[in-house]
């Protein structure tokens, strides 16, 4: 059965600090690489793209970005990735959190279940095993509690957010709305909403986007899904500028559109804009988003541009840290 997340009630929709202003965070999911178009396979364990972490990193810092790094098994048992990533917690604010890549990481079971490199679809039992046996790793390798928690895939399911509980994980960020996985047996976040909201003692934060157009925003992710069932409905609709998803990342994800994007959350009073990349786009050949040195050139200008847009706009960086003080 296809997992949909509750949307938040009013009194769950986290209400932020006057002072904190409009922030915006970048989270990394720090990963292996892989082939994005062939079946997953759990022999894929290179980490050779994080050769180029080092440099991407002090770009950020440069601007006085902290990066939310997502690591996951193969990352963290990798002596070389773990002494990078090391270097990169010394900037005092960028911070390590938990990304489970299912396939990936230990323990396998026999005859696992369709769609389980979704973890959220796996038993309980397996779900907790692969959380638990990956919290300690991230632990023993960096030395420090781990409060953010990411599903590889964004595979979160009905068991996955009361297994947080347990480690001590305080926010969640498995949700991205707008996005419907169910065709490949994932969840289906095609009505979920985005920002930032409470689910017992935890936040969960979900990965922004904007669905927009001058006639369609109140209704956009219902419109957004009810397009996706009539044959090119939503290029027609997007072509029109009358409704669009985005995501905020440079992969895949034209940079004025991204720009567009921000200035309508501004303008909606979203005080939290959550954007992310995969590590394995930092080198070209790893991603279908970055192939060549022309692809690696646009991703790196994408965030120039992009952060001096924060910039004009007075929209700051916030750090893990700086978002747990917030929500209290």
């Amino acid at each position: 059965m296809t997992y949909r997340p509750p949307r938040p009630t009013d009194a769950q929709r986290v209400v932020w600090p006057e002072d904190f202003g409009t922030r915006f965070t970048v989270f990394v999911d720090v990963e292996e690489e892989f082939d994005w178009t062939a079946p997953l396979d759990r022999r894929n364990r290179a980490t050779i793209a994080m050769a180029a972490f080092p440099e991407a990193h002090r770009r950020f810092a440069d601007r006085g970005v902290a990066l939310t790094c997502m690591v996951d098994y193969p990352i963290t048992t990798d002596p070389a990735s773990v002494e990078i990533l090391a270097h990169v917690l010394e900037d005092g604010r960028s911070e390590i959190g938990t990304q489970l890549h299912a396939w990936v990481n230990p323990p396998f079971a026999d005859g696992a279940p369709p769609g389980s490199s979704y973890a959220g679809n796996l038993p309980r039992i397996s779900e907790a095993a692969k959380l638990e046996t990956l919290t300690r790793a991230i632990t023993a390798a960096f030395g420090s509690a781990l409060r953010v928690y990411r599903a590889g895939r964004y595979g979160i399911g009905p068991n996955s957010f009361a297994l947080l509980a347990g480690p001590g994980y305080r926010i969640d960020s498995s949700v991205r709305p707008g996005y419907d996985y169910s065709a490949d047996g994932g969840p289906d976040f095609s009505m979920a909403e985005a920002g930032v909201y409470r689910s017992g003692g935890h936040r969960r934060v979900a990965a922004d986007y904007r669905v927009h157009g001058p006639h369609a925003r109140r209704a956009g992710p219902r419109l957004y899904r009810a397009l996706g069932r009539i044959p090119k409905g939503r290029g027609l609709f997007a072509r029109a500028r009358l409704l669009s998803r985005i995501a905020l990342t440079p992969e895949d994800m034209p940079i004025a559109d991204a720009l567009e994007a921000v200035a309508v959350a501004a303008g909606e009073g979203v005080r939290l804009l959550n954007l992310s990349f995969h590590s394995p786009s930092l080198a070209p050949g790893h991603t279908p988003y970055v192939r060549d040195a022309a692809d690696l050139k646009r991703f790196h200008d994408w965030w120039t541009t992009m952060l001096d847009e924060f910039d004009r706009r007075g929209i700051r960086n916030a750090s893990l840290d700086e978002i747990v003080v917030a929500l209290g």
